[in-house]
């Protein structure tokens, strides 16, 4: 009896590393259209979606909503291994019609961020829809009110009063929210992708606990909550192929030491700082990429303390752009950040 009792205790040891695996990072996905084929550059197709959908249920992938997700970021706890999210911006109708039967079936949780002046507008949702959607364990977070390009100021606009202006307009959003939802939505997702540390001020102050840009990236433990990295899964990224990539990636764990913010002034084009994990990340194998450029440079500045400086060959000309950051890990994993640049209207 005692011998086979130490068995059974050896078998649930050998078993619990398994059973409790944990991680501290994340993979999400930020959708927008779905089966509307008017939209290419913001569609993912249905048949695309499914796919999704099936890789995550044969992949052994846990889907939570973004919030549990943000909730363990902030408290410390840890997350599944293969831990992904499920978000979609702008309310548009095509998620209700498309997107929604498959999550239901696949029994899956979504985020939707929702901009409150486009409801009951054409190809937008209805205000009537959004109650219905909890049963579906679909959460609901804000957008903002107008969806415009936040970071602009008006002609003759000082930096006071734009400030006003934006952090008025997130909260007559959230107070729409609130009054049709019953509740204060937790989450708010930048317009456009676009943040800065000025907009994140205030969206910290109207109480948020988090928000999300466009920027692609593994969420990780240790990144700013307001800043949060998504993955695009629709219009060119939305293949399969493309899905299943993304999920290999893991958060690359460094700290941003310069500059303290996203918008681009000078030098252009912009010198961003890093400090590495060399304990976690191999140096040989740093690469950054620039849209539309040859890759970055990229120069040791303490090698031992894992600092590093990242330029871009030639000045960013686009409003936005991006520095991305691969790097493998000790055994092999690659890991993946995207700084955010942003050149807005003065």
């Amino acid at each position: 009896m005692t011998s086979r009792l130490a068995a059974l205790g050896l078998l649930i040891l050998l078993l619990l590393p398994a059973a409790v695996a944990a991680a501290d990072h994340a993979t999400v996905f930020i959708y927008h259209r779905f089966g509307d084929a008017r939209y290419p550059s913001t569609n993912t197709s249905l048949a695309d979606f499914r796919a999704h959908l099936n890789t995550l249920r044969t992949g052994g992938y846990t889907v939570l909503p973004l919030s549990e997700i943000v909730d363990r970021l902030r408290s410390g706890a840890p997350l599944p291994e293969r831990c992904v999210a499920i978000t979609v911006d702008d309310a548009f109708r095509s998620f209700l019609r498309g997107a929604v039967p498959l999550l239901r079936e696949y029994g899956y949780p979504a985020t939707l961020f929702v901009n409150t002046g486009e409801m009951d507008g054409p190809d937008y949702m209805t205000w009537g829809d959004l109650p219905g959607l909890a049963k579906d364990g679909i959460e609901i977070g804000s957008h903002s009110a107008a969806h415009g390009y936040m970071l602009d100021r008006r002609g003759g606009e000082s930096v006071a009063a734009w400030r006003a202006r934006v952090k008025a307009e997130i909260r007559n959003s959230q107070e729409v929210l609130t009054a049709r939802l019953g509740h204060a939505p937790r989450l708010f997702a930048y317009p456009y992708g676009e943040f800065s540390r000025e907009l994140i001020e205030v969206v910290r102050e109207l109480g948020f606990v988090a928000a999300v840009g466009q920027q692609s990236g593994v969420m990780g433990r240790g990144q700013d909550l307001f800043a949060l990295p998504r993955f695009p899964a629709g219009g060119g990224y939305g293949s399969l192929g493309e899905f299943r990539d993304r999920l290999r990636f893991r958060a690359l764990p460094l700290k941003v030491l310069a500059p303290a913010d996203t918008l681009v002034d000078a030098p252009n084009p912009p010198v961003w700082r890093v400090a590495l994990d060399i304990g976690r990340i191999d140096p040989r194998t740093l690469r950054c990429y620039v849209p539309g450029q040859p890759p970055a440079r990229v120069t040791a500045v303490d090698p031992a303390a894992g600092i590093y400086e990242i330029r871009a060959v030639a000045p960013l000309t686009d409003r936005r752009s991006k520095y991305t950051l691969t790097a493998t890990d000790r055994q092999g994993n690659w890991g993946w950040y995207s700084q955010l640049w942003v050149r807005p209207k003065r």
